[in-house]
């Protein structure tokens, strides 16, 4: 199950009511930051999430509206020691521009009081445990290197109760190790193998995350199937030759994608100050019914409440 909160969703400067980007997705003891936009710091005070277990940044691009709240964020993990290490994951030019702000703007000429890591990304999975998997996939973008992001849960299979109880499975180690895979002995010498007990695959819930990009037909098979589909539009459909010059999005751009990749549920961000939200909306639900213009500290988890009404 995954937490997702909307820290910014402007597009370029911040509003009265929007910070700039930034998207908190949360999975267990996990807790990835994508994007990290001027005053990220201070939106996570604001709606309560902290800053403990904050140690990995994962940037689309570098941009600076993406990746300025990185001092913020940085100087203050490391006065209230809430995170021994942050490890930034981005590519190259995206990494560039962090290195200059916190060892050049931050701490110059010293060393930082907190371990930085610099990891420059490839297409490809970029963390795994037993529960996740996070893959970054390139992005069309004016800027070099950009990257998006899948958070996907494993293929399970669940136990069945029933089959459980009917065989005299006791509840403790057993089971675990059932649902681990590994066949068991019980105390009156029968053998029960997995098979016996766990019910068919089922796919785990999955997110994609996409900054600014300007293309959409290379992003089908990336975000093919995700629950969630978070990604910018900037433009209104209207608007079209203006995203074009500018390598953004409009809203067309976006609900296609979510149509041919089949996705459950399409949360647009990054959204340009001239237009107003319910405006973005109510376009984008004609187009693809599941669909919300995400606002500054909407929370959405995944799958319980993924699908918009």
């Amino acid at each position: 199950m995954f937490d997702l909160t909307f820290l910014g969703t402007a597009a370029g400067v911040p509003g009265p009511d929007r910070g700039l980007p930034a998207l908190l997705v949360e999975h267990g003891r996990h807790r990835f930051l994508v994007d990290c936009g001027e005053g990220t710091q201070r939106q996570m005070m604001r709606c309560g999430l902290g800053l403990r277990r904050i140690d990995t940044v994962l940037l689309t691009h570098g941009h600076v509206d993406h990746l300025l709240g990185l001092g913020g964020l940085a100087a203050t993990a490391a006065l209230w020691r809430t995170t021994p290490r942050i490890r930034i994951l981005a590519g190259r030019e995206a990494l560039d521009a962090a290195r200059t702000l916190l060892h050049g703007v931050i701490w110059p000429g010293g060393r930082p009081p907190i371990e930085l890591a610099f990891v420059e990304l490839a297409p490809g999975i970029v963390f795994t445990d037993r529960d996740l998997t996070v893959t970054a996939f390139p992005v069309r973008h004016r800027a070099g290197d950009c990257f998006g992001f899948r958070f996907d849960e494993p293929v399970r299979r669940p136990m069945l109760g029933e089959r459980l109880e009917a065989l005299g499975v006791p509840h403790g180690p057993e089971r675990a190790r059932l649902h681990a895979g590994e066949s068991v002995t019980l105390p009156d010498g029968r053998h029960i193998r997995p098979d016996d007990v766990l019910g068919p695959p089922e796919r785990g819930s999955s997110v994609s995350v996409v900054g600014d990009t300007e293309s959409v037909d290379d992003l089908v098979e990336a975000v093919r199937g995700s629950d969630v589909l978070v990604i910018e539009a900037t433009f209104r459909s209207a608007d079209a030759e203006k995203a074009r010059a500018r390598s953004h999005l409009t809203v067309a751009d976006a609900t296609r994608l979510a149509t041919q990749a089949g996705v459950g549920a399409l949360w647009l961000t990054h959204l340009s100050s001239r237009y107003q939200p319910a405006t973005i909306e109510a376009e984008a639900r004609e187009l693809f019914p599941q669909s919300r213009a995400a606002r500054d500290f909407d929370r959405v988890r995944v799958p319980v409440d993924g699908l918009p009404p």
